[in-house]
């Protein structure tokens, strides 16, 4: 099997020198702005499921299955996503797949009557959600190395980080406001058209493709092939990804957990209504916001500063979270949250990026869907056990619980930063003008 790469500049010809942007590049602006979008819609369906759950039924535990349900399909699914991704084009499933979430979680909810529209039908909606989503993910970040130069890639994982953080800012409240004004229904179906507008957003963009010669043999067989090379990348050809993936599972573990169970917390620790809630989760969106902006200058720093930075605002903010149940005021809450959004906004960009620098980008996919699978395997293990933890023991124990998983994460990230230089290259030219080849691509 063979890989066609798209031409770059010709070797010996200088590049034409270009305006440094913010946004990087035209295209990159287009997936920026859907992102933004995207992410708006996100965080209004977060709290506005979130709620309608728990409002619904009282259990924090069977608000974690709205969280549990959306974690299953990248673990079940994540290997063959990969595949898909690297193979199919990734313009059309990102459009696909934002079309798909706003019928989901906006037109099917409209459509519905209160009667028809009970707890278990909106759970079978999250789960279809939790499919599209995960289809999107690693399609977003393997999309990376075909939009900027590689040694913009943390910038660019940063400033898309950045929208995941306007999302919570904004999302929450405008969800806050519409469930205390309307009802949490009536937000979800307001939301379909933010999702619209973010699939029309990618329309124009131009996204090169390295494309592949067919498969040889059946498509079963070419399917598996893809796979195991996925899976033998990942694992053992490069101990720097195994490590990022053991990392990000302690940080999902701890992550996910808190944002799932955020309105309980808020409801049950401070007394918060859902307005106040969406307000408290938009300065854990400002907090993640911050980081964003502060990594996009930083993006040329070497793997050993970026993972210093990983182990320091891991330890900050297991502390935050552990502080945060000593307090009953908003104001001081409000602090705590956001300095918590800025201890876990520096790993996915540095994260991302390091896989990015050392996949080769016929494999971008594969490996991101790989780490997307067992990061949200074990997220899905700590939204059970911490949800578990606040419903038989109680809150606070499990916020200190969260904080202490951070804080491993810290330690772990400056034992893993003492042996990173040796084993990660450095940054090259853009992954569009020069992509290396895996055996197995090149094999005819």
């Amino acid at each position: 099997m063979k890989a066609v790469v798209v031409p770059g500049p010709a070797l010996g010809v200088p590049p034409v020198p270009m305006k440094r942007q913010w946004l990087l590049t035209r295209d990159f602006r287009l997936i920026w702005w859907s992102q933004v979008l995207s992410q708006v819609a996100d965080g209004v369906s977060r709290l506005a499921l979130l709620w309608f759950v728990y409002s619904v039924t009282g259990s924090a535990m069977k608000t974690s299955v709205i969280g549990l349900l959306q974690t299953l399909p990248p673990i079940v699914l994540g290997p063959l996503i990969g595949v898909t991704v690297d193979r199919l084009p990734k313009k059309a499933i990102l459009i696909v797949t934002d079309v798909a979430r706003g019928i989901l979680i906006g037109l099917i909810p409209c459509w519905l009557s209160i009667e028809i529209f009970t707890v278990d039908m909106l759970y079978v909606l999250v789960f279809l959600y939790g499919v599209a989503t995960a289809m999107f993910v690693p399609t977003l970040s393997s999309s990376v190395p075909f939009l900027v130069e590689r040694s913009r890639f943390v910038a660019a994982n940063a400033m898309l980080q950045s929208t995941t953080s306007i999302g919570i800012i904004i999302g929450p409240v405008l969800s806050g406001l519409g469930i205390a004004f309307s009802g949490s229904q009536d937000v979800l179906c307001a939301n379909a058209v933010i999702y619209f507008a973010s699939a029309l957003c990618l329309v124009p963009m131009r996204l090169s493709p390295v494309r592949l010669s067919p498969a040889q043999g059946s498509p079963v067989a070419a399917t598996w092939r893809d796979l195991v090379e996925g899976v033998r990348y990942s694992f053992i050809s490069q101990p720097v990804i195994l490590m990022l993936i053991v990392m990000a599972s302690l940080y999902t573990f701890s992550a996910g957990a808190f944002t799932t169970l955020f309105p309980v917390f808020g409801k049950k620790l401070l007394a918060l209504g859902p307005v106040e809630v969406g307000y408290l989760w938009s300065w854990l969106g400002i907090g993640l916001f911050l980081v964003s902006l502060a990594l996009v200058p930083l993006t040329r720093w070497d793997q050993r500063k970026r993972v210093a930075l990983v182990s320091v605002s891991s330890v900050i903010g297991g502390a935050a979270l552990c502080a945060l149940v000593w307090t009953k005021s908003l104001t001081v809450a409000t602090g705590l949250v956001t300095v918590i959004g800025m201890g876990l906004g520096a790993w996915t960009p540095i994260a991302w990026g390091m896989i990015q620098e050392v996949s080769p980008a016929q494999l971008v996919g594969r490996v991101m869907a790989i780490y997307t699978a067992i990061a949200t395997a074990t997220s899905l293990a700590g939204i059970w056990f911490f949800g578990w933890v606040t419903e038989r023991v109680n809150e606070w124990t499990s916020l200190v619980g969260i904080g202490l998983v951070l804080f491993v994460l810290g330690l772990t990230a400056a034992w893993f930063r003492r042996r990173v230089s040796a084993t990660v290259p450095a940054p090259e030219t853009s992954r569009a003008d020069a992509v290396p080849m895996p055996r197995s691509f090149a094999e005819t």
